[in-house]
């Protein structure tokens, strides 16, 4: 966000003052400004004030300060690694969150093309906009670990079920749904590991849409987070009476759906943090000009969105789709188990989707079992690969890195060639 003038009414008239224009510093403008003092007196005729005929007298209280959950170093590594990733996949924009899960805290967030709030006359909407919480668009394949979980959590799958693929080609209500390869009879941990297509949907058939509805809200995809930043979306879902007759077959797989960057990286840090959905916080605290704190954020539990047994399965399974078996080798770390989930989503325009143009994302977690951080990378358009897992997941890899140092995040393990080197 950023500051700029603008006129106040006072108890002598209009003022000119710096105000809150947009971004947080508009969200929290009556806390950062302070409060005029005014006095209603009586004057003799030497304009000296008459102190028996005083009738109001308040004293003028600075603005607060107000301390966000944002790193600052945190912060300059997306930065950092959202501004290479622009130079070397040339995306139409790119961006990136880091949450905490257990508590919902952001830690950092991007977005490029971004402006400088010091040229302002410079500067476009497109660019002051913030896109994490702003712009709706499909999700693609990371939407599968709603289905996917959801069905867990009622007792229709295990993770060793074995599903038929079709051989990539699935025609349902007379309209064929395709894979990118060709998987005949897989378990359910293949299907996020392999990113089915075909296979999310044979899932969200046996959920039936009321049932499947249900737990795509209850996720939060539909409603605004109520996070305290200006423009936020509630994204798009429509009510199972406006679903077509493929519906049930496409939404598992992130189709016939618009969500925000925030609601999908909310939605993975639910089944890292035991299926329980966090609100995202973003300010800490409030501290008057005496350092007291007036106001303290807590952690906010939303809901549970699916049972603790079925998140530890889809963390499994999320952990097969980051190993060599699956779509997001890239996001592998030396140091941490790594879960997530890759997203290849097609961009619609004017309702037909539009070839050579994708929205590729990945979302993911570590370390695995015990998480403490969740990043999100979306790139809308990028060049030289389309693949969320040869463009997106390389991204998370090099933040998820860079931030796990600078946080001191202790290692699950020592790498290979770190053990051969002490040996030596």
């Amino acid at each position: 966000g950023y500051t700029g003038m603008a006129e106040r009414e006072t108890p002598n008239g209009p003022v000119t003052v710096l105000a809150g224009r947009e971004g947080l510093e508009a969200t929290l403008d009556s806390v950062l400004t302070g409060m005029y003092g005014w006095r209603k007196t009586e004057i003799d005729s030497k304009r000296r004030e008459l102190v028996a005929y005083r009738d109001q007298d308040f004293t003028a209280r600075p603005g607060h300060h107000v301390y966000l959950t944002i790193d600052s170093g945190v912060q300059h590594i997306v930065e950092s690694e959202l501004a290479e990733v622009m130079m070397r996949h040339n995306p139409v924009s790119a961006s990136a969150i880091v949450v905490r899960p257990r508590t919902g805290e952001i830690l950092a967030m991007a977005n490029l093309p971004t402006f400088n709030p010091n040229e302002m006359e410079s500067s476009t909407p497109e660019s002051r906009r913030n896109r994490i919480v702003t712009d709706q668009s499909e999700p693609g394949s990371t939407f599968k670990i709603v289905v996917v979980s959801a069905a867990l959590t009622e007792g229709l799958i295990s993770l060793q079920d074995h599903i038929h693929c079709e051989n990539g080609r699935f025609v349902f209500a007379g309209i064929p749904l395709k894979d990118d390869h060709a998987y005949g009879l897989i378990t359910v941990e293949d299907i996020i590991a392999k990113s089915s297509n075909i296979g999310a949907a044979k899932i969200g058939i046996r959920m039936g849409p009321e049932r499947l509805y249900q737990y795509v809200r209850n996720f939060g995809f539909g409603s605004r987070t109520g996070i305290l930043l200006p423009g936020e979306v509630a994204g798009t879902v429509h009510q199972v009476p406006k679903w077509s007759k493929i519906s049930i077959s496409r939404i598992p797989m992130g189709h016939e759906i618009a969500t925000t960057p925030l609601q999908m990286v909310m939605a993975m840090a639910a089944i890292a943090n035991k299926g329980v959905l966090m609100k995202p916080m973003i300010v800490d605290r409030v501290v008057d000009e005496d350092g007291s704190v007036i106001m303290q954020h807590m952690p906010q539990p939303v809901r549970q969105v699916v049972s603790e047994p079925a998140a530890r399965m889809m963390v499994q399974a999320l952990k097969s789709a980051t190993s060599t078996n699956g779509t997001a080798r890239k996001a592998q770390l030396d140091c941490y188990t790594v879960a997530g989930k890759t997203g290849t989503a097609q961009k619609p325009i004017n309702g037909q989707y539009i070839k050579g143009k994708y929205f590729s994302s990945y979302i993911g977690f570590f370390p695995a079992d015990n998480p403490e951080l969740c990043i999100s990378v979306v790139l809308d358009e990028p060049k030289k690969g389309y693949y969320g897992g040869e463009t997106a997941s390389p991204v998370f890899q090099k933040i998820a890195e860079r931030s796990a140092n600078y946080l001191a995040i202790p290692p699950e393990r020592i790498p290979a060639t770190n053990i051969a080197a002490l040996r030596n």
